[in-house]
């Protein structure tokens, strides 16, 4: 029997498998949910020793690290795969067409939170593994596991983790799969990263919440000054208005953005996907490069006041705004955040008062588009999917490649099994069906290429 008839065969049981893992509420960033992270970790642990790995769970200041390794042979290449079992917070729940960690099963999807973020994708090389590890006894090459459960809070222990376990984590390459493919008919081997760079702005006024009618033209409104500050964040052009946020970035190579056209997309399409009446952005760049090359800030959330039934006519005592400014490779994401901070201090009115809070960020990053790991990669997709991959970026963030690389010395595969419209951070999060059963076949390919490699 070969690992594709494996998979096959045991179809129901991943499926049925991968219900179980969905179903942990691993939400890192509420407390209330700590115990189920902790659940969600000892269900991975468990999993990965009844397959044949020799298991750890690692505590970290915050949630464990599950470490799991298969040795084989000191002369074949190790394999570090990395993946992550936390996951967003589900809210808003009413959005949701079933509850997020009740998993359901309709139109060819997976849907839970985690489903394709990033317990979905983490799920198809650990049954790709076991395919080959249950049809020849062994795999072809040496493999290692870190899935941690904080990534969804920026992975702020894992670093520290990494630094003290350097011989543990030794290895030849990395994979990672937390990414996307191009679109439902092309696969893609995923080449450059955004980093990130979070901060909360609060803006405060009266020492309580006031009478609009009996204070309000005397004070400043903190909601009102929180817009004014937000609006000035970018200018005319789309461009990010603070002063020397552009300064480090260097230009894409000319062959990137050639590449970048080749690839189909279509910004009719795109636009008609989001319902929106247009698209928008810095000017002078196409969608793609806007979403892949180019840094951007944009508010995430906005709280002020009474939000409840009917009205209530106050002027609040704050406002506060979560935002995320994503970054191109060297930009540092300490500085982007104090040039940030000197900017708001800068044009906020002197009536008010506002304090930012800057959070762990991550840097951009690219990874090499040649040599013998990323065509191994390739033919793994193109044995899983049945078609060549195309190499593209992604906007979202992974800080932990980074790390691989500085922490660690380790280059990254980057080899996504997701779809742009998979709801990832969003209620009805998804994973289709077909892409689970395509990137367990990559999966269950992957090994023997990357054992052809001489590490």
């Amino acid at each position: 029997m070969t690992a594709f008839e494996y998979l096959k065969k045991t179809e129901k049981q991943r499926t049925d498998e991968l219900l179980q893992f969905l179903s942990f509420a691993s939400v890192s960033a509420q407390s209330k949910h700590n115990k189920d992270v902790a659940a969600c970790a000892d269900w991975l642990k468990a999993h990965l020793t009844r397959i044949g790995f020799k298991t750890e769970l690692y505590p970290t200041k915050g949630h464990s690290v599950v470490f799991a390794e298969y040795f084989v042979d000191k002369k074949l290449p190790t394999v570090l795969y990395y993946g992550h079992y936390d996951v967003q917070p589900p809210e808003p729940l009413d959005l949701w067409k079933t509850p997020p960690f009740k998993p359901d099963i309709r139109d060819g999807y997976f849907y839970a939170r985690g489903a394709t973020d990033d317990k979905g994708q983490t799920f198809t090389h650990i049954k790709g593994l076991e395919a080959i590890i249950k049809t020849t006894g062994t795999l072809p090459i040496n493999v290692k596991f870190m899935i941690e459960g904080e990534e969804e809070i920026a992975s702020a222990n894992l670093p520290a983790f990494m630094k003290k376990n350097k011989k543990l984590l030794n290895a030849d390459i990395c994979v990672v799969s937390d990414t996307a493919q191009f679109n439902k008919t092309t696969p893609a081997v995923t080449f450059g990263l955004r980093g990130i760079s979070p901060a909360e702005l609060f803006v405060y006024g009266p020492n309580r919440d006031v009478h609009s009618g009996s204070f309000g033209g005397s004070i400043t409104n903190p909601a009102n000054a929180l817009c004014q500050m937000v609006a000035q964040l970018h200018d005319k052009n789309g461009k990010v208005a603070i002063p020397g946020f552009y300064k480090d970035i260097k230009p894409a190579p000319k062959w990137e953005r050639k590449q970048f056209k080749k690839l189909p997309h279509s910004d009719a399409k795109y636009q008609k996907s989001l319902g929106v009446p247009a698209l928008a952005g810095e000017k002078g760049f196409s969608t793609l490069e806007r979403i892949w090359i180019r840094p951007t800030l944009d508010v995430n959330g906005i709280t002020s006041g009474y939000q409840g039934e009917g009205s209530k006519t106050i002027i609040p005592a704050y406002a506060s705004c979560k935002i995320t400014m994503r970054l191109v490779p060297d930009m540092d994401p300490d500085d982007v955040a104090n040039k940030l901070e000197k900017f708001l201090k800068k044009i906020a009115p002197k009536s008010v008062r506002i304090k930012l809070n800057k959070f762990h960020g991550g840097k951009g990053v690219n990874v090499p588009t040649d040599g013998p790991w990323l065509e191994a990669a390739a033919s793994a997709i193109k044995a899983g999917f049945g078609k060549t991959p195309v190499f593209m970026k992604e906007g979202g963030s992974i800080p932990v490649v980074t790390d691989f690389k500085d922490l660690l010395g380790l280059d990254t595969l980057l080899i996504g099994f997701a779809q742009h419209d998979d709801n990832i951070h969003s209620p009805n999060e998804r994973f289709r069906i077909v892409d689970f059963e395509k990137g367990c076949k990559t999966g269950a390919a992957l090994p023997t290429e990357l054992s052809k490699v001489k590490a």
